[in-house]
């Protein structure tokens, strides 16, 4: 059975601050370390002037790939509190940002790990949190001449056309609940001159 798992509908953001130290944090759907790596490198980008750019991830539905960066902050003072914060409300796919900029004022490390945990808190609750399934992605190849019946398989079935090309040979990557794909793959091979992408029959 699909592994059912709770993430994030969309972005969302909070401010904390805490001793003239501002802490803007943001919260990002994410399905791949590549995602992540995107998300983090935009943000440092855009917050070029901050004195530290700390985040936090889980991917996943096992919750077992994560990651967290303390960015020169005392470690396990900012990465850990906002991967904790994730934890505690049981969610994946993921990604916490937390920018600060210093305001003049040492925190000391009680008071950074509260003021991590905080500003990850404020963002994570100012999302919605929905529930989803493990996806598997399909991707076949047809002649022009079973349009109809690879079409029809997206009516059948609760899919995501992920892309699709139609010329004298089409193709397309579908989207579906991995509990359904064995089936899904069993539709295609009824469909005459459809193979799998990677070259073996269906």
């Amino acid at each position: 059975m699909a592994d059912l798992f709770y993430t994030i509908s969309g972005p969302s953001e909070a401010q904390y601050t805490e001793k003239r130290s501002k802490f803007l944090a943001y919260a990002f759907p994410v399905c791949t370390r590549e995602e992540v790596r995107e998300h983090v490198a935009q943000m440092q980008k855009r917050y070029y002037d901050a004195r530290h750019v700390c985040w936090a991830c889980m991917l996943g539905s096992a919750r077992a790939d994560f990651l967290s960066n303390d960015n020169g902050e005392p470690s396990g003072t900012a990465g850990k509190p906002i991967l904790g914060q994730i934890n505690s409300l049981g969610i994946t796919n993921v990604l916490v940002v937390v920018v600060r900029y210093f305001g003049g004022i040492k925190l000391g490390t009680s008071g950074l790990i509260l003021a991590y945990r905080t500003a990850a808190r404020m963002a994570l609750e100012a999302a919605d949190i929905v529930e989803r399934h493990d996806m598997a992605r399909i991707r076949f190849n047809f002649p022009y001449t079973a349009m109809n019946a690879a079409m029809k398989l997206t009516k059948d079935f609760d899919i995501t056309i992920v892309d699709r090309a139609f010329d004298n040979t089409c193709s397309m990557t579908l989207e579906i609940n991995a509990d359904a794909a064995p089936l899904l793959q069993a539709r295609i091979a009824d469909i005459d001159g459809a193979t799998l992408a990677d070259g073996s029959d269906v």
